[in-house]
């Protein structure tokens, strides 16, 4: 078996290492949407769907900043939004220059389906997935990255019975 590098080398590939556990969560993810939710959109639409859904319209560079992500990233979700007929572009109406983005009925809609199927059953996944890590953050990156080999997330969580998405949210939002 060929040695794994990103995972021997510890805290000098930290960044390739989160990016690979991201890129594994986010493909497990997509499998459950398209099983479970029936969402033809990929899983890394979610966040500026909840975003939009947890905030109202928001300009791009408020959404890129409640996202941290990079403006031109979240521009290029949005468009693929705009095209499948999720969000819409609004002019402020303090300022017309800038262009606020919200939901449209039909991601309105599809946001509250989420809400029922997806996202629940993704966050307890997860939370499954990572329930009983221990040690350094290196060890816990090792177990979960395991766990998620051994179980991916579309296992790890039945879709009957999911609890109420608002309750479930409030409750993850600082599992301190």
């Amino acid at each position: 078996m060929i040695e794994d590098v990103v995972r021997s080398l510890g805290y000098g590939t930290l960044g390739s290492r989160l990016k690979r556990i991201g890129e594994k969560l986010q493909s497990q993810t997509q499998e459950i949407s398209n099983e479970v939710a029936k969402a033809e959109l990929s899983a890394s639409l979610n966040p500026v769907l909840a975003t939009l859904d947890r905030n109202g319209s928001l300009s791009i560079g408020h959404l890129a900043e409640a996202l941290g992500q990079s403006q031109p990233g979240v521009t290029r979700v949005v468009n693929k939004l705009k095209a499948a007929g999720l969000v819409e572009s609004q002019p402020d109406e303090k300022d017309r220059r800038v262009n606020r983005i919200a939901l449209t009925d039909r991601g309105v809609a599809l946001v509250w389906h989420l809400q029922q199927t997806l996202w629940p059953k993704v966050m307890l996944a997860v939370k499954d997935a990572c329930a009983g890590l221990e040690g350094s953050l290196l060890q816990q990156l090792s177990q979960l990255e395991d766990a998620l080999d051994e179980q991916p997330l579309r296992k790890r969580c039945s879709s009957d019975s999911l609890p109420d998405w608002s309750r479930l949210a409030q409750e993850m939002e600082d599992p301190r």
